[in-house]
């Protein structure tokens, strides 16, 4: 089904809604992280339309988000430039999700520094094979296309990147696109597992840097790199960049590991 008819059913309103066609976007028991997250990101502009653009997300996964759930959001507070709301995903009467999302009207830049290039740029996407996707859950197979984003033969350390775009022909603003995608990539930490166990991500905090973006073909390269994991969690930093190597996303996320 498409990214629209998962969204139908967020109209802006508070209360009970179904999303009728979360299967394919289904994590094992919950909806992929990127997509609720887009469901709250999706809640909050449609109730309150005319934000300024989006600049920062702070989202706790709290539980598993199903087809059943109920839709909260509001403007916790708004200044002349910057407005800042809450909107939430409940399931069974309790937050399975809760965003905080931060827009902001640009301003004449003061402090100007753009960000680099990635360590080890791989080059374009057009460059590298497709990546299978036989260990990758069933809906990252049915709406993205992974290529690979590492130098090969290179020292992969606890990182993970990939070159990552969506199947689909779609309608998305360029902001909600990196909602979704933003978290795509498996944590880093899975290359430093000692034993194969599940991984799953309890919060995810970001900044868009490019709230315009709209890459090349829809491509992005994805990377997860663990900065530190031990006693079953990692503190990973999620980043992306568009097909030129201009960087439109930043983000931390802190990673539960198991087994």
């Amino acid at each position: 089904m498409t990214i629209a008819s998962l969204l139908e059913p967020v109209t802006g309103q508070p209360g009970p809604a179904r999303l009728a066609h979360a299967a394919d976007w289904m994590q094992g028991r919950t909806l992929y992280g990127g997509a609720s997250a887009l469901v709250a990101y999706t809640m909050a502009v449609r109730a309150f339309p005319g934000l300024p653009p989006l600049r920062a997300g702070q989202i706790a996964f709290v539980a598993p988000v199903g087809e059943g759930i109920e839709l909260k959001g509001e403007i916790v507070r708004q200044g002349r430039n910057v407005t800042q709301v809450r909107s939430e995903i409940l399931s069974e009467g309790r937050v399975a999700l809760t965003a905080f999302w931060l827009f902001g009207e640009g301003r004449e830049a003061n402090a100007v520094h753009p960000s680099t290039l990635p360590e080890d740029w791989p080059g374009p996407p057009e460059e590298h094979a497709v990546v299978t996707h036989q260990f990758a859950p069933a809906f990252v197979a049915k709406n993205f296309e992974l290529r690979h984003g590492q130098i090969k033969g290179a020292d992969r350390g606890a990182t993970v990147r990939r070159w990552a775009r969506l199947t689909e022909a779609h309608e998305l603003d360029p902001v909600s696109k990196l909602v979704l995608m933003g978290d795509v990539m498996p944590p880093g930490a899975m290359r430093a597992m000692q034993r194969v166990g599940p991984i799953s991500s309890i919060n995810w905090s970001f900044n868009v840097l490019d709230p315009e973006s709209l890459s090349r073909d829809g491509w992005y390269l994805a990377e997860n790199a663990s900065q530190h994991a031990d006693a079953g969690y990692s503190s990973e930093r999620l980043r992306m960049w568009d097909a030129d190597g201009r960087q439109v996303l930043d983000g931390l996320q802190c990673v539960a590991v198991f087994g």
